[in-house]
């Protein structure tokens, strides 16, 4: 297939187009520049069978609230548009951020956006369902927390705790977790799983919004004891920053209902996989 991959120098998109180009798709890769204006203009979509949109700002805390809404809203909405115009099918990177604090993690909603990354991911979302495609396949991956072991330490403070963890216990043999951490669960799941997910969903998927996770929440606590325990680490522990505390997901479960008719697939439990990589 001839793919075009938005965010190929991003965590998840340098996993996925390596996956591709093995697979023997002919992949094309863009991404956006520093600043507002992209690295390249806009991206070529005619003679592609397949947009696959991942390219965003993904932090949390980044200040330009103007640059968050051009980059993950209005060119989402772009490609989303060209792509209807010349009948190429699109997939896209959505968040479970949208969910925020909720504890109920069901695609059609409610959601509680509590960040403005969240809410570009939550606008764009609610585009797509209040403009349906007629002619291609529109997928939207709401990603979990995705961690995994290679293409993740230029992303600093917003790296997956998986990455933050591993980096200060081999650093500085102590890892710094936030105060009742035990109390602290997320949906865990692996690039490497959400790559399988991807290859497998674009010869045998659904038009839809799909949740990405394993289903099953793995504590921040169990997390840095596992990493802990392998690097002969200390643990300490330091109090949540204030500008955290409205936003924090203190939980987060993928629903896979309307997930896993369409995969048959084993996920790897983060412990397992701390184990299992260097």
């Amino acid at each position: 297939m001839k793919i075009l991959l938005t965010g190929h120098k991003g965590f998840i998109g340098q996993n996925l187009y390596k996956t591709l180009l093995k697979l023997g798709h002919n992949v094309e890769g863009w991404d956006w520049g520093d600043g507002l204006a992209p690295s390249a203009p806009y991206p070529q979509i005619v003679g592609r069978d397949i947009v696959i949109h991942l390219g965003a700002i993904s932090s949390t805390t980044y200040p330009n609230v103007e640059q968050i809404f051009t980059q993950n809203t209005d060119f989402s909405i772009w490609l989303y548009d060209q792509c209807q115009a010349h009948n190429i099918d699109f997939h896209y990177a959505s968040s479970a951020s949208v969910y925020g604090t909720l504890n109920h993690f069901n695609e059609a909603g409610p959601f509680q956006p509590q960040s403005p990354y969240a809410y570009s991911k939550y606008l764009f979302d609610r585009h797509i369902m209040q403009n349906p495609a007629e002619h291609i396949k529109v997928i939207g991956f709401r990603y979990f927390n995705v961690y995994g072991h290679y293409g993740e330490t230029h992303k600093g403070d917003m790296a997956s705790p998986y990455t933050k963890f591993i980096k200060q216990a081999k650093e500085q043999g102590a890892i710094k977790l936030f105060e009742d951490s035990d109390q602290y669960s997320r949906d865990f799941i692996s690039v490497e799983d959400v790559v399988k997910i991807h290859c497998t969903m674009i010869n045998n998927a659904q038009s839809g919004i799909y949740n990405i996770g394993t289903g099953k929440p793995v504590s921040f606590q169990v997390v840095a004891e596992s990493i802990a325990d392998k690097y002969n680490a200390q643990i300490t522990y330091v109090p949540m920053p204030n500008n955290l505390k409205q936003q924090y997901q203190k939980y987060t479960c993928a629903d896979l209902t309307r997930l896993k008719p369409l995969i048959d697939h084993e996920f790897q439990c983060i412990t397992e996989y701390i184990n299992s990589h260097n």
